[in-house]
């Protein structure tokens, strides 16, 4: 007796190399509904594989320094929010788990907003020590962005509750972290641990003007986290600045007086 498709299928889902797809006794059953199985699991397992690979690409940077101190802890610090008009410039620092294989993980830019989230959540549930700093809104005008930047990395390191070894850093240097520490331009998309901190701190901000949103309507916070796009700008003509407008900022500057 034939199996019917569904118990096909349920036996694939079961297999995870391409080798055993291709070996498996029904790869050479001509029914339709079968290859199609076969064609659907094979599809799935070449993007598993694809995953796993960029993964490993992305931990070479924790693979080095492990592979010197294999009692390391790293730390990962990324910021977001340094462009928009509004809003304060958020930082995280994570120290990643053990054994920890995130796939699918990126720079917190090229995720879906779902996927986003779902990381997020999963790195803030099960990483050794995450923790935000923010640098607000008045901090950015008074210190510079650069600077403001600088000050919510450190909050974000002070915060942990556990004491990093090794520093992994987006496209910066902490000169008062006197610990190993490498700046990587655009590492949140070449290491885990800046992805990570990438995502948690995304997903930290983007609630945090969604919060904004309700308290500032008519600029259209939840949708542009403060960036500079026409309803944004929009809500500046007809409504002025706001308390987490950046006033250093153009065209804040320029064109909207207090």
């Amino acid at each position: 007796m034939h199996k019917t498709i569904k118990e096909i299928k349920a036996e694939l889902a079961l297999i995870t190399t391409k080798e055993a797809l291709a070996t498996h006794p029904l790869a050479q059953d001509s029914r339709k509904g079968v290859q199609q199985a076969f064609k659907s699991r094979l599809k799935q397992i070449e993007k598993q594989e694809q995953l796993e690979k960029q993964y490993e690409m992305m931990s070479q940077y924790e693979n080095d320094i492990l592979n010197q101190t294999p009692e390391a802890l790293i730390c990962g610090i990324d910021e977001v929010g340094r462009g928009p008009l509004a809003g304060p410039v958020v930082a995280c620092a994570v120290i990643l788990n053990d054994d920890h294989q995130y796939l699918g993980i990126n720079d917190s830019k090229q995720l879906s907003v779902q996927k986003r989230t779902t990381l997020s959540t999963n790195l803030r549930n099960n990483v050794k020590a995450w923790h935000i700093g923010i640098a607000t809104p008045e901090e950015i005008d008074a210190l510079n962005i650069y600077n403001a930047t600088q000050l919510a990395m450190y909050r974000a390191v002070e915060g942990l509750s556990i004491k990093p070894t090794h520093f992994l850093i987006d496209a910066m240097l902490l000169d008062k972290i006197h610990a190993p520490q490498q700046s990587i331009t655009k590492g949140d998309a070449s290491s885990v641990s800046i992805a990570a901190a990438s995502i948690i701190a995304k997903v930290y901000r983007d609630q945090k003007m969604k919060e904004y949103d309700q308290i500032y309507p008519g600029y259209d916070f939840a949708q542009n986290a403060g960036y500079g796009t026409k309803k944004h700008l929009e809500g500046l003509d007809h409504f002025g600045i706001t308390p987490i407008h950046r006033k250093t900022f153009e065209p804040i500057k320029s064109k909207y007086k207090e």
